[in-house]
């Protein structure tokens, strides 16, 4: 059986410039790094600014097995099946964390024959942005650190900062530290952790700015702590906003690749959406939506989690309409969450098929609440059976809705023909976009609307630490902004054991923490952690390299 890596080292890759001619983009607006890589700077935006925009797709997916369900695969495959049609499209996809690519799911680039390439690149340094973002944020954290230990003249209580160090790989160790020991010279002693760069304030803040002005405004408005007297501070007070911006600078342009197919992708920043909102770049969407007639962008994990927040707050704080939703459905994911354990959802179940379709029939409902089209993409997996695959047919034609199998893994674009005419069909419906509430709400009042129309759930609880936040973010005028829930992606509820489509349960809301600089509130509902920890067999245990520098078993 040929790999996703040897699939991807046989592809006649096309020169970057190649590419970026066959879309229009000049020389000037281009910077390459290498041959297959290149980075679109801001002479594109300027001169692109007045072309009218393309039809934006969302592609997002119900909830997951631990594997994941081919998003990616599904959006790579897409945007070659529009090329097969003759249409022209640009894939806008994130960039992979080096958490999952050593962790549990791999390479995070595509998979088969629909993948972006060079993947090897893709899934390990890329073009160095991740490590510029994670730079940025520990730079703020040193400098707030250097603050105190030369006499803290903005008397910030070390009892209640708010920024954590970060870094870019699963580490449960870090989660809790103490910094500062070895006495005085070494600073002051106080309690800290990490998080994972994917799901600091400065990777949302790089996604969500408009241009490089913007980035500075926002990085100066990071809420980091709060003084003795009670008093908040941001950032821009320890000065660092100037610092973190000038790290930044080459990374906030936006990274042009291409597909198998020598189809454009642009991938650009990466937050998670199980703690984090799980959206690409504003930059790379808005770039791509004047690029092509089409652009085909992912937000991660199920609809719950990364088509919500996309909707409800990228969508809202950037002023964007999706034309269309792809929501993808594996037969695997579905007898999953009929309760079958992943190691077993590849064996034929009709059974748990039946019963965990509903988490389907659930997906399909909350994404038509947004007054966008649905389409659904059956994605394909050798093991399934014609059986199956019929049985999610005929479930999607009793909802209603538009459905067409994807073999895009299998047959590159022309697996996907099917799915692209049944989205470029879809793109045409009638559109009555709206977000699921008004800025006006109460954080409150917006936690519940997604928890009882989103999650399913009969009510919301939260802790003593949690109805807190609450009140000091609305003393510090955060109550109008949008909510960015984080949870467990393998459920609809915060508890992932509760499979299918759980009702009735209560939301535990167990703190929430205002990223003013983003422009949203964090809610950290159930157990979930934001810094991750390896699985008993991390996938770093099998990739290699071999001494001639071929990198062996990311996929």
């Amino acid at each position: 059986m040929v790999t996703d890596i040897e699939i991807a080292r046989q592809a006649n890759r096309k020169p970057i410039t190649e590419i970026a001619a066959a879309l229009g983009v000049q020389d000037e607006e281009l910077e390459p790094y290498g041959r297959y890589k290149a980075k679109l700077n801001q002479s594109l935006f300027d001169r692109l600014a007045d072309v009218p925009d393309g039809k934006l797709v969302l592609v997002t997916a119900i909830n997951p097995t631990p594997a994941g369900e081919g998003k990616t695969t599904t959006s790579v495959g897409l945007g070659q099946a529009m090329a097969k049609i003759g249409k022209k499209a640009v894939v806008a996809l994130r960039e992979p964390s080096l958490g999952p690519v050593f962790g549990i799911k791999g390479g995070a680039a595509g998979g088969g024959y629909a993948q972006v390439v060079p993947m090897e690149d893709i899934n390990l340094h890329f073009t160095g942005d991740m490590h510029a973002i994670t730079a940025a944020n520990n730079l703020l954290c040193a400098m707030l650190d250097n603050h105190i230990h030369q006499g803290n003249a903005l008397k910030i209580d070390t009892r209640r900062i708010l920024i954590s160090r970060c870094m870019d790989m699963n580490d449960r160790a870090l989660r809790s530290v103490v910094v500062g020991l070895g006495g005085k010279p070494n600073g002051f002693v106080r309690e800290d952790g990490f998080c994972i760069t994917v799901a600091s304030e400065v990777m949302a803040i790089f996604c969500l700015a408009e241009n490089l002005h913007d980035l500075k405004e926002r990085l100066g408005k990071i809420l980091v702590a709060y003084s003795t007297e009670g008093e908040p501070v941001y950032a821009k007070d320890l000065h660092a906003q100037g610092a973190m911006a000038a790290l930044l600078k080459d990374a906030i342009n936006p990274n042009l690749v291409q597909t198998l197919e020598n189809t454009p992708a642009i991938m650009h920043g990466g937050p998670f959406a199980n703690i984090a909102h799980g959206c690409n770049s504003v930059r790379a969407t808005r770039i791509a939506l004047k690029l092509a007639d089409y652009c085909i962008t992912e937000a991660g994990f199920g609809s719950d989690l990364g088509a919500e927040k996309f909707l409800d707050i990228k969508c809202r704080l950037a002023g964007l309409t999706p034309a269309a939703i792809v929501l993808v459905a594996t037969a695997r994911a579905l007898k999953y969450n009929g309760g079958v354990p992943k190691a077993e959802t590849a064996a034929p179940n009709p059974e748990a098929l039946k019963k965990g379709i509903v988490n389907l029939g659930a997906h399909i409902e909350n994404m038509r609440s947004y007054g966008v089209p649905v389409v659904v993409a059956i994605n394909r997996f050798e093991t399934d059976s014609v059986e199956e695959l019929q049985y999610i047919e005929h479930y999607c034609r009793e909802q209603g809705a538009e459905f067409a199998l994807s073999e895009v893994f299998a047959k590159g674009g022309e697996g996907g023909i099917e799915l692209a005419k049944k989205v470029t069909a879809a793109c045409e419906q009638d559109n009555s976009f709206h977000c699921l509430y008004p800025d006006s709400s109460t954080i409150a009042e917006k936690i519940e609307r997604i928890a009882t129309e989103i999650y399913g759930a009969k009510d919301v609880a939260y802790a003593p630490k949690a109805k807190k936040a609450l009140k000091e973010i609305a003393a510090l005028g955060g109550g109008s902004l949008p909510v960015c829930i984080a949870k467990t992606q393998y459920s609809l509820s915060d508890d992932a054991s509760l499979l299918g489509r759980p009702q009735g349960f209560t939301l535990h809301i167990r703190d929430l923490k205002l990223s003013s600089g983003a422009g949203f509130v964090v809610a950290y509902a159930g157990n979930v952690m934001v810094m991750p920890g390896l699985p008993r067999v991390p996938s770093a245990e099998n990739i290699d390299v071999t001494d001639d520098g071929r990198i062996t078993g990311l996929f």
